[in-house]
């Protein structure tokens, strides 16, 4: 969320922010949450008049009951003047909560180092590492050797739940748990924190960082007020929601493994064959609350970290510097990593890492405290570390020989327990 102050100081920027992101259906907010911020305003400053003037004619009361003489007339007026403000502060509540449903849809701002562009065409490649693989054979693709090997069954996963839903069965699940265990281990020696979450939040968490109102349909909504999460960033950035964090204690770095689920809806046409697009996959995601002093800093050790798995894995890869109309509702600043899919001939987004700023912190009231300072909001900022499903896909094409089989690399295959996984 952005802040009212900033809005009401440079209206015209933060329409322009909005134009270079395309959330163009937000553009008549501005107006709207000046409207709201000044009726608001007025409304606090008339209270104020109103309730000094209520402990004036207390006052009164008091000194002609004192005194002995009638007060009739002021209690009369004093109660006229008590209702007048019950009606007030009835309005400033509405006008209020009208006021932050308008500022929760209006989308964060991004950095002036993002290139503008209204799509995927005005990503900039600032990054690559590796090559991508040589074969002297037809290279499958993952689904093909999924199904070989005896890693995925994709056809009793829609049976038994539906399309995007595979079971990972054998060396799949093996697998799995391998490349969860070698992630969580990675981010571990470099200081984060291990989280276990929930897999469920209630709305207020979904607000907090900002998957709702903007992916209302992207979400699996259940009873109760749930939803499940589409990443672990949902549960673990709202672990410290409404709290004061120390400024020495940042940045606070956590890692998750969760199994993510997303509906995505509005995927009609894009290729979801295989691997490539799951309504329930699992994720190993970072999260990062730093001081806003260090937040770019911190995107950038940040990404290299997702980096630094990939070159683990030895798989070939590029970052891009998504802009601005591709970067997403809330973020200030994005990265997106890149893996060289060798049976499909093109590139594999397997992280996304970003720099929110303040805007999910004053959503979620996250704070910050110098020693005898005021509260400051904090930075959040979030990344793949990583997404499970695409990497299988790239290590089994990467990896695979002429007969089919596929030659793990030597840090997965500690994991999970043999070098080669054999056709069948």
């Amino acid at each position: 969320m952005l802040d009212i102050k900033f809005i009401r100081e440079h209206p015209e920027q933060v329409k322009e922010g909005i134009r270079k992101k395309g959330e163009l259906e937000a553009l008549p907010l501005v107006e709207a949450v000046l409207e709201l911020d000044a009726r608001r305003r007025q409304i606090l400053r008339t209270l104020e008049a109103q309730r000094a003037e209520q402990k004036r004619l207390a006052k009164e009361v008091g000194r002609r009951k004192a005194q002995g003489e009638d007060a009739r007339e002021i209690l009369e007026a004093a109660g006229r003047l008590a209702s007048e403000i019950k009606a007030l502060e009835a309005e400033e509540r509405t006008v209020a909560e009208r006021l932050r449903e308008a500022l929760l849809q209006i989308p964060n701002l991004p950095h002036p180092s993002v290139p503008e562009g209204a799509d995927e065409t005005g990503n900039q490649v600032v990054k690559t590492w590796g090559e991508p693989p040589g074969f002297d054979f037809e290279p499958k693709p993952h689904w093909e050797l999924a199904r070989t090997l005896g890693l995925v069954d994709f056809e009793r996963g829609a049976k038994v739940t539906g399309s995007g839903f595979p079971f990972f069965v054998g060396d799949g699940a093996r697998l799995v748990r391998g490349l969860v265990q070698l992630f969580l281990d990675f981010h571990a020696e470099r200081g984060f924190t291990e989280v276990h979450s929930p897999l469920l939040v209630n709305r207020a968490s979904a607000i907090g960082t900002a998957q709702l109102p903007d992916k209302e349909g992207q979400m699996y909504e259940v009873s109760d007020g749930f939803y499940l999460i589409p990443t672990a960033e949902t549960s673990v950035t709202n672990l410290h929601r409404d709290e004061i964090l120390p400024a020495e204690a940042l940045p606070l770095k956590y890692a998750a493994y969760t199994p993510c689920f997303r509906r995505e809806a509005g995927s009609y046409g894009k290729d979801v064959r295989g691997l490539n697009r799951l309504h329930q996959f699992d994720k190993v995601e970072m999260v990062v609350f730093e001081h806003p002093d260090r937040s770019y800093e911190a995107l950038e050790w940040l990404t290299r970290e997702a980096e630094e798995l990939l070159e683990l894995l030895g798989l070939p890869y590029r970052r891009l510097l998504m802009c601005t109309g591709d970067m997403g509702f809330a973020q200030a600043k994005k990265y997106d990593l890149e893996v060289w899919s060798a049976g499909q001939g093109r590139w594999l987004e397997v992280s996304s890492v970003s720099n929110f700023e303040a805007y999910q912190a004053r959503r979620m009231n996250l704070r910050f405290r110098e020693p005898g300072g005021k509260p400051q909001f904090v930075h959040t900022l979030n990344g793949s570390g990583l997404a499970l499903p695409r990497v299988i896909a790239a290590l089994l094409e990467h990896n695979q020989d002429a007969e089919g089989n596929v030659h793990l690399p030597e840090a997965v295959a500690e994991y999970v327990g043999k070098r080669v996984l054999k056709a069948r």
